[in-house]
């Protein structure tokens, strides 16, 4: 697989990944507490693939900067997940 074509699967990947996010936090019931889990995982979430995607016009030093933003943020939302789980 090339290179451009790998970034580009990886891009729609995340793509995919936020929507699917943003779609499930609809299934969650419309209670006070679960508004904090809603708002910071719809955000950590998106954020994985913004970022990715604002480091593909990065330098170097600024895309590697960028993509470990986009790790920490999946980090951050997989522990949002597991607190809903």
């Amino acid at each position: 697989m090339k290179n451009g074509k790998r970034n580009t699967d990886l891009r729609e990947r995340l793509l995919d990944f936020s929507v699917s996010v943003l779609k499930f936090l609809t299934t969650l019931p419309y209670r006070k507490e679960y508004d904090v889990l809603r708002f910071q995982l719809s955000k950590s979430a998106t954020s994985i693939g913004a970022n990715y995607e604002e480091a593909q016009s990065s330098t170097y030093k600024e895309f590697i900067q960028k993509v470990r933003i986009a790790l920490r943020e999946a980090n951050e939302t997989k522990y949002w997940l597991e607190i809903i789980k």
